[in-house]
């Protein structure tokens, strides 16, 4: 019967996609995320369904879509940079064979980040994007928060659609993915136009964001506490009665601590003891390597460089020992081939400096972006109300995946490129109304696939 919806559900979008292109790509954004042939034990599961979407989706736009407010960013290009070092580093790798297996997805998931941005330059689009993503996501946060609910979750247990260790199946990045989606939900609950803010929209949001923060519960992540805490943070910037939203979170984490599982408790206290704990202890070993190697190959080693590491580190005494993932007294290990555990490693390891350098000069400067436009819609009224609010969730939804990137590797993962996509796509829808009202006209009437909305 899965296999039944989903199939159907597929053949459904693909028919809307050819009345109105552009739900082609969005129909793409939701493969990309969700893998749904991963869910199928039929032969659905066979069939290469991103490989059909993407050149319906770049076909459709080039074909069909209105180009006129298409402009290539200078995200693009920093983007196409990316690409095209990647490709340079995998032909020049230290592990051929085992670096192309990551290229082989990696270089199409840099593709459709480059392409795009240049399909989305209004605000409807901006909305169908985020929405999209916004659900993708939430049909794995709801499936793994009623799990949770049910039964309490725990580390290493499939508690999404699927017993699957990649993309947003896998704990951390779930769990990052998740929490970073809390400030787009609220934006919906006030500015959005696909679905209008009603009380059935706050309630389904409600629940939802309850659902997400259950995610870094089940899955038993401590990246997903780290940016649970980071969004507090950050939304702390934003709100006006600071005081008052510091004492509800407060009283939110106290009431909370009660129900959570012991097992989560146990794990979450690892995090204060990182010399007793195993995983903690890899992750500063691996770095320790990294930065070795990258003074030594300072244009890194291509993908999968990290199988090459050997690595020596030490485990002090635990009292509670028998924890998951702690050791009881002195104990010295020998590993290799451990993974990076971290985004900016993972950058500096496979590319170098150059590689890192393209990493934090993309995400900084559309952090950046995001907070000049922030700044300069402040206190926007009637049709512009909408700009800076979504600037201000965007730009706290790219910074809890920047904090969650620090301890997983998801350099790579499509969800931030969707992200930076509506950031970039911000500022086409910008650019346009400037143009319009400088007083070049519409020559075409607009809808979704084509239709320039204000």
């Amino acid at each position: 019967m899965r296999d039944l919806g989903l199939l159907a559900f597929l053949v459904a979008v693909m028919a809307l996609g050819m009345k109105r292109p552009f739900i082609f790509i969005l129909a793409f954004v939701y493969v990309d995320l969700v893998q749904p042939q991963r869910l199928s034990y039929g032969p659905l599961g066979s069939l290469p369904i991103s490989m059909i979407l993407a050149p319906l989706a770049m076909g459709a736009w080039l074909l069909f879509d209105e180009k006129r407010w298409s402009r290539f960013s200078g995200r693009q290009a920093m983007l196409l940079l990316l690409l095209i070092y990647v490709a340079l580093t995998t032909f020049n790798a230290d592990l051929p064979v085992e670096a192309q297996y990551k290229w082989e997805w990696v270089w199409k998931v840099l593709l459709f980040a480059v392409f795009l941005p240049v399909a989305i330059w209004n605000r409807l689009r901006i909305e169908a994007l985020l929405m999209v993503v916004t659900l993708s996501v939430a049909a794995i946060a709801i499936t793994v928060g009623i799990k949770t609910a049910i039964g309490g979750g725990g580390y290493g247990q499939g508690l999404a659609f699927v017993d699957n260790n990649t993309g947003l199946f896998e704990g951390s990045i779930m769990s990052t993915a998740a929490i970073g989606m809390i400030p787009i939900l609220l934006w919906f609950t006030k500015h959005g136009t696909l679905f209008k803010p009603h009380w059935l929209v706050n309630a389904f949001v409600v629940c939802l964001i309850f659902a997400c923060l259950l995610v870094p519960v089940g899955t038993q992540a401590r990246t997903g506490l780290v940016c649970i805490a980071a969004l507090v943070v950050f939304m702390l910037r934003f709100t006006k009665r600071r005081m008052l939203y510091i004492g509800m979170i407060g009283a939110a984490g106290l009431a909370a601590i009660p129900l959570l599982p012991s097992s989560f408790s146990d794990r979450m206290s690892t995090i204060q003891d990182y010399k007793a704990d195993e995983s903690a202890s890899t992750r500063l070993a691996i770095w320790k390597w990294t930065i070795d190697y990258a003074t030594q190959h300072p244009f890194g080693g291509g993908f999968e460089a990290y199988r090459q590491n050997r690595l020596q580190y030490s485990l002090t005494a635990n009292p509670e020992a028998g924890l998951a993932g702690t050791m009881s007294g002195q104990n010295n290990v020998t590993d290799a081939g451990r993974a990076y555990h971290s985004s900016y490693f993972e950058m500096l390891g496979e590319q170098g400096f150059p590689g890192l350098f393209l990493f934090l000069f993309l995400h900084g400067y559309s952090l950046v972006r995001m907070e000049v436009v922030r700044r300069r819609y402040k206190g926007a009224e009637g049709g512009d109300a909408w700009i800076s609010p979504l600037a201000t969730a965007l730009q706290t939804a790219h910074l809890v995946y920047m904090v969650g990137s620090i301890f997983v590797g998801i350099a790579f993962m499509p969800f931030i490129f969707n992200l930076i996509a509506a950031e970039i796509g911000i500022d086409t829808h910008l650019r346009r109304r400037a143009k319009l009202a400088a007083g070049e006209k519409v020559k075409k009437p607009v809808r979704i696939g084509k239709a320039v909305p204000a």
